[in-house]
């Protein structure tokens, strides 16, 4: 299938009620109504590659579902789009293959720190972000994120004062959400020469790292630093629209990590050997580039309809510039709305479900997050809601 005729594809509007799927048939329980336009939660209205549906279709005309192991095809699929997509050539021994990324930040802080050692993140982030370290029994340190002529940018001389606090492990978010950051080189050898210097571990989430927009690059931090303790999260769930299937990876260059973290998995006997998320992770890895390249056309043209749209139609809205993912942050504080007004004012007036950004963490209020990753009517539809709802208050 040609780019153009993919792209067409994306244009298709795909009803998913009546699915279980937490985006649509959860609205009423988020939401508080059933009819909102829901552009929340991070998974996308688009159909997946060809090649994943054909892989699951073959696997599920077999009739036995039974216990399964990964198989060597499964590693070598995960090492050859991390080569050719993002020139990093890893070990097969690296390869620890998890339940979600979620869940593989919890083992992580369990295996890499002790109770009551400081876990630091960066918000506004990914709200487990904030959840994990205080669920495993260590301390939430925050190192926030500044905002500086519209574009976010690591503190790290505040970083340097969480590592005196007690900070022994950093998660990174790589590209970030919810603000859309691809963090430059530059920045990043500069945030692990502040690990480096206090002796920090680094968790780097990078399940976003194929959904960067032309003229950013994604550099998975590991080959920037041989010398700071870094493990790496990868999985094809943002980038195919698998994340219903769960299965993820982590890169564990040490040995000694590797044990330590399947022993937390082992503590509660979790496993990731679901033979369709085998068969759909490997499909996507193996065939789905021009799909994916075709994506991120449609979505670099949603994000600057969306843009223009705002500039005309809503300048009370201001958008983050996107430098990479799905999600849009938008800076919504000239609308002078406190948090809880703000969601009113989306779920209520406009019939839009979008994420609040408190929910980020503090640094958040006054933001909202937007999922553009849905067909560009269903955008448009949206956004015509909020001007409408918006030229209500006036």
């Amino acid at each position: 299938m040609s780019k153009e005729a993919i792209e067409n594809n994306f244009d298709r509007v795909i009803r998913r009620d009546g699915t279980s799927s937490l985006k649509y048939d959860a609205r009423r329980d988020v939401f508080g109504r059933e009819d909102v336009i829901p552009l929340w939660v991070a998974d996308m209205d688009f159909a997946v590659p060809e090649a994943v549906q054909r892989a699951l279709s073959e696997r599920a005309a077999h009739p036995v579902f039974g216990y399964t192991v990964y198989p060597e095809s499964l590693y070598e699929s995960l090492m050859h789009w991390l080569d050719t997509r993002h020139g990093w050539q890893i070990e097969r021994e690296s390869i620890l293959f998890c339940p979600g990324v979620v869940p593989s930040l919890h083992a992580c802080i369990m295996a890499l720190t002790q109770p009551g050692d400081g876990v630091i993140v960066q918000p506004p982030v990914y709200a487990p972000f904030l959840a994990a370290p205080q669920t495993c029994g260590r301390s939430l340190l925050t190192n926030p994120l500044k905002l500086e002529g519209g574009r976010y940018r690591f503190d790290l001389d505040d970083l340097d004062r969480r590592a005196e606090e007690g900070g022994r492990l950093l998660i990174l978010c790589s590209p970030h959400n919810p603000v859309g950051r691809v963090w430059l080189k530059e920045e990043l050898q500069a945030l692990l020469a502040v690990c480096e210097r206090h002796g920090i571990a680094v968790v780097s989430d990078e399940i976003h790292a194929d959904l960067v927009y032309p003229g950013f690059k994604h550099l998975p931090l590991a080959t920037l630093n041989d010398k700071v303790k870094i493990v790496t999260a990868a999985a094809p769930s943002k980038t195919f629209n698998i994340p219903g299937l769960g299965l993820s990876a982590l890169v564990v260059p040490e040995a000694s990590d590797r044990k330590a973290i399947t022993q937390a998995f082992d503590t509660l006997h979790v496993s990731a050997s679901n033979p369709f998320s085998i068969a759909a992770f490997e499909a996507a890895y193996r065939e789905g580039a021009p799909w994916l390249d075709a994506l991120l056309d449609y979505l670099a043209g949603t994000r600057d309809m969306v843009r223009e749209f705002l500039q005309q139609q809503l300048p009370q809205i201001s958008m983050i510039e996107p430098e990479g993912t799905y999600l849009l942050w938008l800076d919504c504080r000239a609308l002078g709305l406190d948090d809880n007004q703000l969601r009113d004012f989306f779920v209520q007036q406009a019939g839009v479900g979008l994420s609040p950004g408190a929910m980020f963490g503090v640094q958040g209020s006054g933001y909202m997050r937007m999922n553009i990753g849905a067909p560009r009517n269903v955008i448009k539809t949206a956004l015509e809601n909020i001007a409408r709802a918006g030229r209500a208050r006036r």
